[in-house]
């Protein structure tokens, strides 16, 4: 098929308001969101498509249930953190640990700066509550409390929402499911570049606590 063949059919496809395969569902237009529920499944949805473990609660359950993921293990806590999300646990807080002191922590437990339904991401821009980048990337269980309010419907709307970290000079972490890849014969490998267990926590709440 010729150049001018192919662009005169694509051309007719266009007009014809046709999209072609493959390409994203438009998002409403502007002025016309998602009803706030449907924005917050699809986000759980997406999330454990990556293989995140999506567990909701109430802002009254949320300790309890940051215990029963912790199971016994010993995380390391950000500076930052809400106190009443570990409080009677015996876990450390971030003292700036070496890499090697950080892999003796099974688990750290951390909040977002925003969580995209799109996509299924949780971002963290390393501001309060959410710790240095090597705090969430060495141990080997990451539990990352999200509560409803923090979650977008779409990148953009979700990167305007980074804009505060971006300007005070903080890294951003962008995650989709626990750290995943795959040799050449493409057999999945989890825990290379990351945790190998990602629990997410959706807090039911009609504002956050204010990290970010």
């Amino acid at each position: 098929m010729s150049g001018e063949a192919r662009l005169e059919i694509l051309s007719r496809i266009y007009k014809a308001g046709v999209k072609p395969p493959g390409q994203a569902v438009p998002t409403p237009p502007a002025g016309l969101p998602r009803p706030r529920v449907q924005v917050v499944e699809q986000f759980a949805e997406y999330a454990a498509e990556y293989r995140a473990q999506v567990r909701g609660c109430t802002e009254a359950e949320l300790r309890s249930t940051i215990a029963a993921l912790l199971a016994g293990e010993r995380a390391i806590l950000p500076p930052g953190l809400p106190p009443e999300w570990t409080e009677g646990a015996s876990h450390a807080s971030d003292s700036g640990q070496s890499h090697r002191e950080l892999s003796s922590f099974g688990a750290v437990v951390t909040g977002c700066a925003v969580a995209i339904a799109e996509t299924g991401t949780v971002v963290l821009d390393h501001g309060a509550g959410q710790g240095r980048r090597a705090l969430t990337l060495i141990p080997d269980h990451h539990i990352c409390v999200v509560y409803e309010s923090q979650v977008v419907d779409s990148m953009p709307q979700g990167v305007a929402a980074l804009g505060a970290g971006v300007r005070a000079g903080r890294p951003l972490t962008f995650i989709s499911g626990p750290s995943a890849t795959s040799d050449i014969e493409l057999s999945r490998v989890e825990g290379v570049h990351g945790p190998r267990r990602l629990d997410i926590v959706l807090v039911s709440a009609d504002v956050s606590s204010g990290l970010g």
